[in-house]
């Protein structure tokens, strides 16, 4: 017997449960500053090597990414936020913003977007096109990991007590 499994399903709850668990993550390193008296300055700037980004830009990757993606699907414009975020309260809030965003977005408009055609940086050399399925399985939803498990092993690293059941979440 096939079964299929809808595109709002692989994506929505999906960006959800991580998201929610790095907000959790999150209260966990602040947590972590204050007994250690280190400033969140070291955390948020931190990287896993020199050449990858920090804390904070992992997350607003990891955001762009799940708000990018849902957009694109449903075909309704991409929210813009400014990459601000200088603060664990800010990167907080962000993650609240985009999860605010996704949860808005109805089910039927991502639903049957398997064959929609989404262009990504249109106009550009980067310029890439694929159909909706393969944008979402193979192009975004790995990103988004990519970004969220980046920061994950950042927090790690720096000596966060975390672990797998932190970065799984809810599900």
């Amino acid at each position: 017997m096939t079964q299929s499994i809808s595109m709002y399903s692989a994506s929505v709850p999906v960006f959800k449960q991580l998201l929610s668990a790095m907000h959790a993550i999150l209260i966990k390193a602040e947590a972590h500053l204050r007994e250690t008296g280190l400033s969140a300055d070291s955390l948020l700037t931190a990287r896993l090597y020199e050449d990858m980004f920090p804390l904070t830009r992992q997350i607003q990757i990891a955001t762009d990414f799940s708000k990018g993606v849902c957009a694109r699907l449903a075909d309704i414009d991409v929210p813009v936020f400014e990459d601000n975020e200088s603060s664990f309260d800010d990167l907080k809030r962000r993650i609240e913003k985009t999860i605010d965003f996704i949860s808005s977005i109805q089910p039927a408009l991502i639903d049957g977007s398997e064959n929609k055609l989404i262009i990504t940086r249109p106009g550009t050399p980067k310029e890439k096109k694929f159909d909706g399925l393969t944008y979402l399985l193979h192009y975004g939803i790995p990103q988004f990991f990519f970004h969220i498990t980046t920061a994950y092993g950042i927090l790690r690293h720096q000596g966060v007590v975390i672990g797998k059941i932190d970065y799984m979440g809810n599900f």
